[in-house]
C-alpha cells in the first residue's frame, strides 16, 4: 500500500494535483491507485527525463553515456542513442498522445506531453539546435528511424500536428536510412516499416522492400504462431519485440493499397492471436517471466505484442481484456520494482534493476526505452473494458492456485 500511495502522490503532483491532494490528506486517507493511474505514473516516470529534456534542447547534456560492458563500438553507440531513445519512447506512447478525454489529471499530463513532443521533434530536426539528430551515422539508425515511423503510423495525430517544414525534414531524415543494408533477420521489417510510413503519408515508397520483408518472414514461419529471426530459431522475445507487432502494422497498412496480401494477412492475424495466447501464459503469477535470450534489458517490451493486441482490440476470444490487463500490470510492477531500476532518473541496463552483464553489445542508454511498448493500451479510453472491467485472474494465477483451466493445444495455425 505504501508504494501505491507514493506513486499516486507522484502522479497527481506531476499533473498539477499536489495542492488538492495535500488538502485532501487532512480529511481522508489516500486511496490506492487504479491500474490505469499506476500505468500513467510509471509511464511518466520513465519518459519524462527524455521528452522534457529534448523539449528544452538539453537531451545531449543530461542523457548519460551508458553502453554495454561488452560494447562493440562505444563511440558509435553513444552517437546513435538519441534517435534511438526518441523513436522507442514515441512508438510506445503515441497512442496515448493521440487519445482524447480522461480524468482532469490525465488530460493535463497529456497536454503537457504533447507540447514537449512537438517541441522536441522540432529540436531534433533543427541543425542549429544542440539536440539535432542526424540519421546517417550508422546502420543502427535504420532500426531507430523505423520506431519513429511506427509511432507516426500508430498515431497520425503526431504527424498531423507537425508543421509542414518539420514533416519534410522528418521524411528526409527517414529516407536517408535507405542507404543502410538491413541484416537478414527481423531487420527487414525495419526497412519495410519506413516504406509503410512513406506510403501512409503520401510519399513515394518502395513496394519491394515491403514485399521482401513479408515474403521472407513467410519463409521463416516455424509454426504455433512463431517465426525464426533469420536462418535459425532462437528462444528469445524477438517475436514480440519486433516481428509480430511490425508484421501486423505492415500487412494491415499495405493491404489498404493492394489486395495482393489478403491471404497472407489472414494467416498473420491467426498467428498474432495464437502468439498472444502464448504470451499471456508466459507471465507468472508474480509477474515474472523466463529471462531467456538477448535484449532482456528491454524489460516490458518482451510483451510488446500482447500490449499491441490489447490496444488494437485484436485479442482472441479466449483472452479477456481484463485478464490481459492483470497480467501486464503484474509484469510491469515486477520489472520496475527494483530500487536500481533507475539511476538519476534514467533507466538502467538490466531486466530487474541494474544488471550490466545482461546487456548486449549493441545496447546504449537509449535501448531500454523500448520498455515503453507495454504502455500501448493507455491509448484505449478508461471506459474501454481493458480498463473498466473488473479484475480477472490470468492463466498462471489460476493454475498455481489450483483452478481448472482450459488445455493449451492449437492446430491449424499455418
Amino acid at each position: 500500500m505504501k508504494k501505491h500511495v507514493i506513486l499516486f502522490v507522484l502522479f497527481l503532483s506531476l499533473s498539477g494535483g499536489s495542492a488538492a491532494l495535500a488538502q485532501k490528506k487532512k480529511t481522508a486517507p489516500v486511496r490506492a491507485l487504479t491500474d490505469r493511474e499506476y500505468w500513467l505514473a510509471e509511464m511518466d516516470k520513465m519518459v519524462r527525463p527524455v521528452l522534457y529534456s529534448l523539449a528544452q534542447d538539453s537531451l545531449r547534456i543530461v542523457m548519460p553515456h551508458t553502453v554495454s560492458v561488452r560494447t562493440d563500438n562505444r563511440e558509435s553507440r553513444i552517437k546513435v542513442q538519441y534517435v534511438e531513445v526518441l523513436g522507442r519512447v514515441l512508438s510506445g506512447i503515441a497512442p496515448w498522445l493521440a487519445l482524447e478525454g480522461g480524468s482532469r489529471q490525465e488530460v493535463a499530463l497529456r497536454n503537457q506531453y504533447r507540447q514537449w513532443v512537438l517541441k522536441g521533434i522540432a529540436n531534433s530536426l533543427d541543425s542549429t539546435k544542440r539536440d539535432y539528430m542526424p540519421y546517417n551515422i550508422a546502420g543502427q539508425q535504420l532500426v531507430d528511424a523505423s520506431f519513429l515511423a511506427l509511432a507516426f503510423v500508430r498515431a497520425p495525430w503526431l504527424w498531423e500536428h507537425l508543421p509542414a517544414a518539420d514533416k519534410e525534414k522528418m521524411a528526409a531524415a527517414i529516407r536517408t536510412t535507405r542507404q543502410f543494408r538491413p541484416g537478414f533477420s527481423n531487420w527487414l521489417l525495419f526497412s519495410a516499416m519506413n516504406e509503410i510510413f512513406f506510403a501512409r503519408f503520401g510519399y513515394d515508397y518502395d513496394p519491394m522492400r515491403i514485399d521482401y520483408a513479408l515474403m521472407q518472414h513467410e519463409q521463416w514461419y516455424v509454426g504455433d504462431g512463431m517465426y525464426k529471426d533469420g536462418d535459425s530459431y532462437a528462444f528469445d522475445y524477438y517475436n514480440s519485440y519486433v516481428i509480430h507487432p511490425y508484421l501486423a502494422v505492415v500487412v494491415n497498412e499495405i493491404s489498404k493499397k493492394t489486395s495482393v496480401y489478403k491471404s497472407m494477412a489472414e494467416k498473420i492475424k491467426l498467428r498474432n492471436e495464437r502468439f498472444a495466447v502464448i504470451q499471456e501464459r508466459m507471465i507468472g503469477a508474480d509477474g515474472s517471466f523466463p529471462p531467456t535470450g538477448r535484449s532482456l534489458i528491454y524489460r516490458g517490451a518482451a510483451f510488446h505484442h500482447l500490449a499491441d493486441m490489447a490496444w488494437r482490440k485484436a485479442l482472441p476470444a479466449e483472452l479477456k481484456p481484463a485478464q490481459v490487463r492483470g497480467a501486464l500490470t503484474a509484469m510491469l510492477k515486477k520489472t520496475l520494482e527494483s530500487p536500481s531500476t533507475y539511476k538519476d532518473g534514467w533507466l538502467t541496463l538490466g531486466l530487474y534493476g541494474s544488471q550490466p552483464d545482461i546487456a548486449d553489445v549493441y545496447n546504449n542508454q537509449g535501448s531500454p526505452y523500448l520498455a515503453t511498448a507495454v504502455f500501448l493500451p493507455l491509448g484505449l479510453p478508461e471506459s474501454d473494458p481493458f480498463w473498466s472491467a473488473p479484475a480477472e485472474k490470468w492463466t498462471q494465477q489460476k493454475v498455481w492456485t489450483g483452478e481448472d483451466v482450459k488445455n493449451d493445444y492449437k492446430t491449424g495455425i499455418k
